[in-house]
């Protein structure tokens, strides 16, 4: 079958490549991909940034039907349409994944990137981590329930948001504009902040139900930010562009005793200013991926349509065009792009 495959260590050794097809073993599901998203850890992994252990199949945002399953499955049966979490393989014994946070166990392997992943035409995984996904859901809609379940964790489960928060999400990303939207079903009144590269992109937070949104290169956003909150500024900010300035910035719009939480990843150390933290009192929450509770909400929202993933996705390709898929993706064209192994 054909995969895309980092080959050996370092930067590029990337390819599209004829490897053997998987077969399932005991408790393990083999799933034919229709739809398999580019996150920015595939191009990490591209550039040599992100850990791996090559050669191995990249891609850890699938959607797909059950071609088979292996002895003990009970769960799924080919034929179901399913996406699957990321962790293949964990200790199950620390501290970590006792607790409900397999997301920090030491010995975590991953799909797509310790583990073969989803740009392929078939992928096996264990039962545990096989969902069902909503019925009548596209496939490449359903490829975006491990980011939403990322956004879940990060914009959800650590920071405490209420109904009638006003929140901020800086970054309108795939993963900006996921966190708009699950603000926005918990109740909070949200505005998105982004830059004259991110028209498009602002537009469809407008559209997604933004509140207010801000070119900040031509206005500054404290006012507006102010005039929803009385002049407190927001009760929550969220960092989704994984930017520096972005990071700092934030600082001036969180209100006293708000908080603030780390989504996007900046890929180096930023200069930020502590002291404000304490002179705020603020709450700062970090996430890392997602854990099991935080795919139960994913599934329920994009089952009720509070969340419209396929509405993020600007670009569908061939496995063929992965290489053009992923310099589109560097350069900021679209807003979500995903390769489609079963065409």
């Amino acid at each position: 079958m054909r995969a895309v495959v980092k080959t050996a260590p370092g930067a590029g050794h990337v390819e599209l490549r004829q490897v053997p097809e998987p077969t399932p073993g005991a408790g393990e599901v083999l799933i034919a991909v229709k739809a398999a998203g580019i996150c920015g850890t595939d191009l990490h992994i591209w550039h040599d940034e992100f850990p791996t252990r090559p050669p191995v199949t990249l891609g850890h945002e699938v959607a797909g039907e059950v071609a088979a399953v292996g002895t003990g499955v009970t769960r799924v049966r080919p034929g179901d349409a399913v996406t699957s979490e990321t962790y293949f393989h964990l200790c199950g014994a620390c501290r970590f994944c006792r607790c409900g946070r397999p997301n920090l166990c030491p010995e975590r392997r991953s799909i797509g990137s310790a583990v073969d992943g989803g740009f392929a035409e078939l992928l096996v995984v264990p039962e545990r981590n096989v969902r069902l996904l909503p019925p009548g859901l596209d496939p490449v809609a359903g490829a975006l329930t491990e980011p939403l379940a990322c956004v879940v964790h990060g914009a959800l489960e650590l920071p405490k948001l209420s109904p009638g928060d006003v929140v901020v999400v800086a970054g309108p990303g795939a993963i900006g504009l996921l966190t708009l939207q699950v603000a926005k079903a918990a109740g909070a009144t949200v505005v998105v902040l982004g830059t004259a590269a991110d028209e498009r992109r602002l537009t469809l937070a407008r559209e997604l139900g933004a509140a207010e949104t801000v070119d900040i290169g031509q206005t500054d956003p404290q006012p507006v930010v102010g005039a929803l909150t009385g002049g407190l500024g927001a009760d929550i900010v969220y960092e989704c562009s994984g930017a520096g300035p972005s990071a700092l910035g934030l600082l001036d719009l969180v209100r006293r005793g708000g908080q603030y939480a780390q989504i996007g990843l900046f890929g180096k150390p930023v200069s930020w200013d502590l002291d404000q933290v304490c002179f705020k009192e603020l709450s700062v929450t970090g996430s890392n991926a997602s854990v099991p509770s935080a795919w139960d909400t994913a599934l329920r929202l994009l089952g009720s349509g509070q969340v419209r993933t396929g509405d993020l996705v600007t670009d569908v390709l061939p496995l063929e065009r992965w290489d053009d898929a992923f310099a589109r993706f560097e350069r900021r064209e679209g807003i979500k792009l995903v390769l489609a192994p079963g065409r």
